[in-house]
């Protein structure tokens, strides 16, 4: 979309709604950047409608409701929350007026990507400060301000955030375990592939995709890393004997670069691949290559920008609540709401801190991740076996992220599951470390401990995350998918509120181990624990595929 020539905008000088950064000790300020340089600016315009918006997800979400499986499309999305014209006019004048370029909107009309100078962008909002950052595993080059910025007072009720200035691109959590030791081999298994997950979540040869259906799954890529098909094409043939699968993937979303394969990259494609095996699969890669982009809301520009998605959404990505703003975190939920709307499931990682600590005021407390949090996506914990080496029970990995959000409160879906574990939960951690009111997570977990990955042609062991268990799970509802499908029903769509009127239903319950947390004097590491029924640590457990297909085919 290229800006109409309109006249400049009368804008008052008073400012109003400063955005800070928050600081990241792992990056390094190199120093001021080139007025001349051109960096791209992401503006979030003010949508329309969301109250509606939230009442056509319940609707469309809940199995009890006559509304149940029929979807909106993206364009009764788009007519449903587009800025309004006041809005669009405005935002369109002010940034002509600061010379803003290419600039290029969404189908939904709601974001506007625009590339500016950094004199202008330092202009066109006041208090920002642009400098190289360097950071990360891969030393990745960044254009941050670490000032905050401020938006003139005309244009606050018409912006909610203006994204490339102050989030920087996410490090991975997975780690690579060591061994655990053993005596004796007999009947053992050395580390969870393929098999070893569809044995345990008692999977057929046959339960694999039809081939024949319009079914399809993603996994989204943020980290400046990548899948190589021939990684894929050796972890199949090693690992993919006795299932039928694809060996490649359908569709690449974005910059694939062709730098080394990324373990996290890698286990994502793989496990996804070969959870919902025989099943056409995307992967979208925001590698956030341009220094000013923010690959995360990339993503979410994307899904705003195409009427035909896949249905399943894995992701590996999450930030401290605490690191984003009020008006960032608060437009990345509505954005999730949008996706729900559409029918899509998207999964996310719990993270792989446990509770998580920080300390406010002095005093520790548990420290939620979004958007792990958000009260619109199915977020998926981490187990290990009770015997490393056997395919028995599972148990909690004591790194799988859980607990409350500071910032959502609980959804009417989940009131009764947690009322439930608050009354009855024999380690509640002190109530000051966590907030009981606030949207609780994990929904669901599945196996995270002790994968095998092919990554630059190299089968690597022992690598332990949420990363893991995320698209095994998706992959399982992409299967779930394909019986609706062929059967002629809508695909599942937003799960929680049908997951929870069912609880738990079709999953193994995990009720053994707690995951970490502060360590401190008052609770010594430990956060919360798993039992009986939902808890947040497992959600409500892991799958069994059988029982959890019969229990979401109908209706």
């Amino acid at each position: 979309m290229i800006l109409p020539k309109v006249s400049a905008p009368n804008l008052e000088p008073s400012m109003t709604n400063i955005f800070h950064l928050y600081p990241n000790q792992s990056w390094v300020s190199l120093g001021r950047a080139d007025p001349e340089e051109e960096l791209s600016l992401t503006f979030a315009l003010r949508q329309q409608n969301l109250e509606r918006l939230s009442e056509l997800v319940q609707a469309v979400s809940d199995p009890n409701s006559p509304q149940y499986g029929k979807y909106l499309t993206l364009e009764n999305v788009a007519d449903l929350v587009r800025p309004s014209p006041l809005t669009l006019h405005t935002v369109q004048k002010w940034l002509l007026a600061a010379g803003a370029q290419k600039c290029h909107s969404v189908i939904t009309q709601d974001f506007l990507t625009c590339w500016l100078s950094i004199r202008q962008a330092e202009l066109l909002l006041p208090g920002a400060e642009f400098h190289h950052y360097v950071g990360g595993p891969t030393e990745t080059h960044v254009v941050r301000s670490p000032r905050p910025y401020q938006l003139p007072q005309a244009l606050a009720p018409h912006v909610d955030f203006v994204g490339g200035l102050h989030r920087f691109p996410p490090t991975s959590s997975l780690r690579q375990r060591p061994e655990p030791q053993v005596t004796g081999t007999v009947g053992l298994h050395l580390g969870v592939t393929p098999s070893v997950i569809r044995k345990r979540y008692n999977l057929t040869s046959q339960d694999v995709g039809s081939g024949t259906s319009n079914n399809s799954q993603a996994c989204a890529q943020f980290l400046e890393q990548y899948f190589h098909d021939s990684d894929l094409a050796q972890f199949m043939r090693l690992f993919g004997g006795n299932f039928a699968h694809q060996a490649s993937v359908t569709r690449v979303v974005g910059q694939q670069g062709r730098g080394r394969a990324g373990i996290e990259a890698s286990l994502d494609v793989q496990y996804l691949m070969s959870a919902g095996a025989n099943i056409s699969t995307w992967v979208y890669s925001s590698p956030g290559r341009h220094e000013g982009q923010e690959p995360f809301l990339q993503w979410l520009m994307l899904l705003s920008n195409e009427s035909a998605l896949p249905h399943v959404h894995t992701v590996s990505y999450g930030d401290e609540e605490d690191s984003l703003s009020s008006a960032y975190i608060q437009r990345v939920n509505t954005e999730l709401m949008k996706a729900a709307a559409r029918g899509l499931t998207l999964l996310f990682a719990s993270g792989d801190s446990g509770a998580g600590c920080w300390s406010v005021s002095g005093r520790h407390q548990f420290r939620p991740t979004f958007p792990a949090s958000s009260p619109y996506v199915t977020t998926v914990g981490g187990t290990s076996f009770q015997e490393p080496f056997l395919i028995t029970n599972e148990i909690v990995d004591y790194i799988s992220g859980g607990g409350f959000s500071n910032v959502f409160p609980r959804p009417s879906y989940q009131e009764e599951a947690v009322a439930k574990f608050l009354s009855s939960s024999p380690h509640l951690p002190p109530s000051s470390y966590f907030n009981a009111s606030g949207r609780a997570y994990p929904d669901v977990a599945a196996l995270s401990d002790g994968y095998w990955v092919v990554s630059n042609r190299v089968p690597i062991p022992w690598v332990s995350g949420t990363s893991a268990s995320t698209p095994v799970f998706g992959g399982l509802l992409s299967l779930i998918n394909e019986h609706r499908i062929l059967s002629g029903r809508p695909p599942l769509g937003f799960l929680n509120p049908r997951l929870y009127q069912q609880h738990g239903a079709g999953l193994f319950d995990v009720t053994h181990g707690c995951h970490a947390s502060c360590l401190d004097e008052e609770v010594e590491g430990q956060g919360f624990c798993s039992g009986p029924g939902w808890d947040p640590v497992t959600g409500w457990g892991t799958p069994n595929f059988p029982a959890l297909l019969k229990t979401l085919l109908n209706p």
